[in-house]
């Protein structure tokens, strides 16, 4: 053996060494047509109104997310996600501005399909927590539970009003059981086949929806633990995805995405749909106040996050910083 000998042959270090070389060799990409964002319209408001819990994210005027569509065409990504924040006053047990047909969810989509046409999917959030006075995400029975059936009939005409308001993607996001099915039936029987459907098949009890619920004015009370998916558990995961493609889902997400890249990798190595991930508020808002305290470098938190989503499966992320991060991808 020469003196040369106990060096090491293969050097991975080799492919890290310049900029060009370690983009080259990349395996994972983000690329903005990957990118959701997710927007909050508030009724009755003349300003955007900051969200404390998340900073940087508004409630949207009707004007102002209008001008936030706009910016996410030119962005590049792909679609954005809408909320809808009722007045106060308009909210009862049933969740009633869920489905007027002037309820400032079905409001905004029409708005926003006249801004940008078929140039970003319009997609809208199908459930009934933002609009309920109890703020659970569906009816509640005489003991203040939340009956499952009952909810589903809503969620029919949640689907219908908001197909008929333009939405190009109804997102279901309140784990009732048959959710799926109720909603393509409901869609199929007004002749919108065309509507897509994302199922949110594994939406978990988070603390990290957090600031969420300051951002749609959430009047929650308790929590939805007999509903949403336990932390505990993954093999419930792909049940739960198996029974929303029985029932027609065309995309199926995980929710939240970064402590549950576990279960994310999971269901995209299961499946041949479109997988998404939805980088929730509680994650946006801790990289946020990290950042604002110098613990952490911003821009490299948030494209690190992102990238982790990206690899573990996702082919869609649904993010706050959407229309950022396209920008500087672009």
């Amino acid at each position: 053996m020469t003196k040369y000998g106990s060096f090491p042959g293969s050097r991975p270090r080799r492919l890290r060494t310049t900029p060009v070389m370690r983009r080259m060799v990349a395996e994972t990409r983000l690329h903005p047509a990957d990118l959701i964002l997710p927007a909050f319209v508030r009724e009755g408001v003349a300003e955007p109104v900051p969200i404390a819990a998340m900073p940087g994210v508004v409630q949207h005027t009707r004007d102002s997310l209008k001008k936030a569509a706009a910016e996410a065409v030119a962005a590049g990504i792909s679609g954005i996600m809408l909320f809808g924040v009722p007045e106060e006053s308009k909210k009862d047990a049933l969740g009633t501005p869920g489905t007027d047909p002037e309820g400032i969810l079905q409001v905004a989509i029409r708005d926003v399909r006249a801004e940008v046409g078929d140039e970003l999917l319009v997609m809208s959030d199908l459930c009934l927590d933002e609009t309920t006075d109890h703020g659970h995400c569906g009816v509640l029975d005489a003991e203040g539970r939340v009956d499952n059936d009952a909810t589903l009939e809503r969620y029919a005409e949640m689907a219908q009003v908001q197909a008929d308001a333009g939405a190009h993607v109804v997102g279901p996001s309140g784990m009732m059981d048959g959710q799926i099915g109720v909603v393509r039936d409901a869609l199929d029987q007004i002749g919108r086949e065309d509507v897509a459907i994302l199922a949110y098949t594994a939406k978990y009890s988070s603390a990290f929806y957090g600031p969420f619920r300051e951002a749609v004015g959430s009047s929650l009370k308790g929590d939805r633990k007999t509903y949403q998916q336990d932390p505990a558990n993954w093999r419930e995961s792909l049940r739960e995805l198996a029974l929303d493609l029985e029932e027609g889902a065309d995309m199926v997400m995980v929710k939240p995405a970064g402590p549950y890249l576990d279960i994310l990798a999971r269901v995209a190595d299961a499946v041949d749909v479109p997988v998404a991930a939805y980088q929730i508020s509680g994650e946006y808002s801790m990289v946020e106040a990290a950042a604002e305290k110098g613990w952490v470098d911003r821009d490299r938190a948030i494209l690190e996050t992102l990238t982790g989503i990206k690899r573990a499966g996702a082919r869609t992320i649904l993010t706050y910083w959407a229309t950022e991060v396209a920008q500087k991808l672009r």
